[in-house]
């Protein structure tokens, strides 16, 4: 066989997001995309701030000279002391330029960071649901998913993380806002899982993946993270902040609290190059250094999670209204999740079953879709929820 066997039994078990957008593209060569409702993939129907693409359009034109060369494989120095300013500002921890990375999206930061940290066997604590990705990036450096659930309202418990740490126990990926479910880990909690982690005999990393850390609705803000966990690595992505889903560009930020925080800078450095990443895109970077505080507008993201909500609540779904990120993730009206989303299909929505996030019973709806997708999509939820019983 040419292709690996870890990668043939990795395919078998790939992301069920992809899987279901492929789908979509097929039906809606059948049927007309007219007829089909795709909320599958987090891709933003949003256009990007408008300063970001002029920041983008300038760079290109002005072309300065080197602006497209190598740099620094942690990226532009100036660009990084810009970020950790930032990152002063909003945490009260002391980072500094050495404590950034700019990287390939949140993907590459997370992949660069395991990489420096995992031996073969190491175990990666993962909050179950969880983006089904993670399992890969593990696997990736030799280390060993143990996933935890969370309580039913999706938040921490901190006591299940605590009964899984073993000697072996290396990182736990924390993403608040969550995807899928939209929680958002309150600092109550974090305090006790810092409680948790201090009590451990030896360094656990938490690797905070927060591209979603701006999308909070009803005037909320997601607890910082950084600032509550000593032992902290952020990884993040424009590219979710900026609607730029196709432009790969985020950063990998160490926090210097973590033990041999400069050792671990530099060895993420080095595995951001030997990865194949080699430096973050550099007029992206450009851009992050002139706009590196340019949020999104969250009202058409907030519109559509209430019409969301409220129209599938109104069908007759148990829903949980989320705090971030742009998913809404109800629970299937049957036990088999997939089984559902097959009946969703027939009437032309296209979903994903809970259980590709593993938690079954549920199905993940992306909210990157124009408004009328929603509205016109309730007669077929309302279909499928009524084929269910």
């Amino acid at each position: 066989m040419t292709v690996a066997k870890g990668i043939h039994q990795q395919l078998e078990r790939s992301s069920w997001i992809r899987k279901m957008f492929e789908e979509g593209i097929r039906l809606k060569a059948e049927r007309g995309a007219e007829n089909i409702f795709d909320f599958t993939l987090g891709n933003p129907s949003e256009d990007p701030p408008k300063s970001v693409v002029e920041s983008y359009q300038r760079l290109a034109e002005r072309n300065t000279p080197g602006s497209h060369g190598y740099m620094p494989n942690a990226g532009f120095p100036a660009v990084r002391a810009k970020i950790a300013e930032q990152l002063r500002r909003d945490t009260g921890v002391e980072f500094t330029t050495d404590s950034i990375i700019m990287t390939v999206g949140c993907a590459g930061a997370m992949n660069a960071a395991l990489k420096a940290i995992l031996d073969p066997g190491d175990e990666v604590m993962v909050l179950m649901p969880f983006f089904p990705d993670y399992q890969f990036y593990i696997s990736n450096h030799g280390g060993r998913m143990i996933p935890v659930e969370t309580k039913k309202d999706f938040s921490l418990d901190v006591a299940a993380i605590e009964s899984k740490i073993t000697p072996k126990t290396r990182v736990i990926i924390l993403n608040s806002p969550n995807n899928p479910t939209g929680a958002i880990y309150s600092e109550t909690e974090l305090r006790a899982l810092e409680k948790v982690l201090q009590r451990a005999d030896h360094p656990i990393v938490a690797l905070s993946d927060e591209p979603y850390k701006y999308f909070v609705y009803d005037g909320g803000k997601a607890p910082e993270i950084a600032s509550i966990i000593s032992n902290c690595i952020i990884t993040t992505s424009y590219s979710k902040t900026w609607a730029l889903a196709g432009e790969r560009i985020g950063y990998l930020a160490i926090s210097p609290r973590l033990p041999e925080a400069e050792a671990l800078g530099h060895a993420c450095t080095f595995t951001n190059r030997i990865l194949g990443f080699i430096n973050a895109p550099a007029i992206w970077q450009l851009v992050a250094l002139e706009s590196p505080e340019t949020l999104p507008d969250l009202s058409a993201y907030q519109d559509k999670r209430d019409l969301m909500c409220s129209g599938l609540a109104k069908i007759g779904y148990e829903v949980h209204k989320p705090e971030g990120a742009f998913y809404v993730f109800p629970k299937t009206p049957m036990a088999n999740d997939v089984a559902f989303v097959r009946i969703l299909q027939e009437e032309g929505v296209l979903a994903v079953p809970g259980s590709g996030f593993g938690r079954a019973g549920y199905f993940r709806l992306s909210l990157t879709v124009p408004r009328d997708t929603i509205e016109r999509s309730m007669p077929g939820f309302a279909r499928a929820l009524a084929k269910a019983k």
